[in-house]
């Protein structure tokens, strides 16, 4: 059997793969097992926000001299050391780190963390969002899971677009009957093709989630560490989230860990009733690679940043000047970039011509997304410009 075949037969997945073999990886490209270089305008969707193939974080994780396990009950010092980095560099009083493998589990523990807080058993996020695939997160997440799974948790609400003066309303009056634990949003909504909230809405919902005793979600597993130009997407208002989720660019790419970060006083309100249990959460190699990863991000974090915004910018200004099929609502903030069209046909041909012509980008129904790594060069980004607009 070829590997195609071998794939369908003993691999779980949902539809069918890309037509590429991965070899290798480098910088801002992909390499096939063919040798051919691919421009990698997703890098795993916000994940190799260092570009492929880092040389400090490689190195950390192949001199990495540590145990091969800790127990979750035992002291480990370099998971002191991660969780204190995460309280200096995240925004607002966040303070306490619970320890996780990845986004989804991330936001599972939001959600239970909100639960234990308030106790109350409620939410409201953003219709079509994307949180997770497990129960809980599903259930705050997208319609076509619910068409899916017919028994997802209920009392989970769900705000239309546009994110407006009217939405806020419909907000209050959900929260203001005092039984919703928390309300949870992307800053910057990534599967939403990019979508940049007004100020007035998100700090108006803060406003109300402290006034009605709701806590307030921030789900950064994909915006964090610099994806929208500031080190977190909640920068770009001003807010001051009760609990955050990352996840996906801590480690680069190097090793699955994510985190739950709170307030030392919603920790201390729950600490003889909830404990996040993980096996493998901060896995001592993971952690070596998060903390060499995010040592780098902070030492390079002006530079990193600012080619971000400034490369981002390039980036809606050269699509504003394309010529699409249809009406196209292009938005984003800094390497978190989006394009809405109008048919799904036509965004899958746009990505699978890109692929063909050497660029990979992200076409998940109606949207084409981008995410840049913020490394990359204005030369390879204007390359890989170049073969979208060829390709549409």
């Amino acid at each position: 059997m070829n590997l195609r075949q071998l794939d369908k037969k003993h691999f779980g997945r949902r539809g069918k793969p890309e037509d590429i073999v991965v070899g290798n990886s480098v910088d801002s490209y992909l390499i096939d097992s063919r040798g051919r270089k691919y421009i990698d305008f997703m890098m795993g969707w916000c994940v190799g926000n260092l570009g492929w193939g880092n040389t400090e974080v490689r190195t950390a994780v192949g001199k990495f001299d540590g145990p091969d396990y800790v127990h979750p009950n035992y002291l480990y010092r370099p998971w002191t050391q991660l969780a204190e980095i995460l309280a200096r560099i995240t925004p607002g009083k966040l303070a306490v780190s619970y320890r996780t493998t990845g986004g989804t589990e991330s936001v599972e523990g939001a959600l239970q963390i909100a639960m234990a807080c308030t106790g109350r058993g409620k939410f409201v996020s953003i219709e079509d969002s994307y949180h997770g695939n497990s129960i809980a997160t599903m259930s705050i997440g997208a319609a076509q899971n619910r068409e899916t799974f017919k028994n997802l948790l209920p009392n989970c609400h769900k705000i239309k677009p546009p994110l407006d003066r009217k939405a806020l309303g419909k907000i209050e009056t959900l929260l203001k009957k005092r039984d919703v634990a928390a309300f949870i949003m992307e800053p910057i909504i990534c599967n939403l093709g990019a979508l940049v909230p007004d100020r007035e809405f998100i700090l108006g919902v803060r406003k109300l989630c402290t006034r009605y005793g709701t806590l307030f979600i921030a789900d950064e597993v994909a915006t964090g560490f610099g994806r929208t130009g500031k080190l977190f997407a909640c920068e770009h208002f001003d807010l001051e989230p009760d609990i955050l989720c990352v996840s996906k660019a801590i480690t680069g790419g190097y090793g699955g860990l994510g985190a739950v970060i709170t307030t030392s006083k919603i920790a201390n309100a729950i600490k003889e009733d909830f404990g996040l249990y993980s096996t493998y959460g901060w896995h001592p190699r993971a952690v070596a690679a998060a903390l060499a990863n995010l040592r780098y991000l902070r030492r390079h974090q002006r530079k990193l940043l600012t080619n971000a915004s400034r490369l981002g910018e390039h980036f809606l200004s050269r699509l504003a000047q394309m010529t699409f099929r249809g009406k196209a609502t292009i938005q984003g903030k800094g390497f978190a970039i989006g394009i809405k069209l109008e048919d799904e046909a036509y965004a899958s041909e746009v990505g699978d011509t890109c692929r063909e012509n050497g660029l990979l980008i992200s076409a998940e129904e109606d949207v084409l997304m981008f995410f840049p790594a913020l490394t990359i060069t204005r030369q390879t980004a204007q390359r890989g410009l170049d073969i979208l607009e060829m390709s549409l």
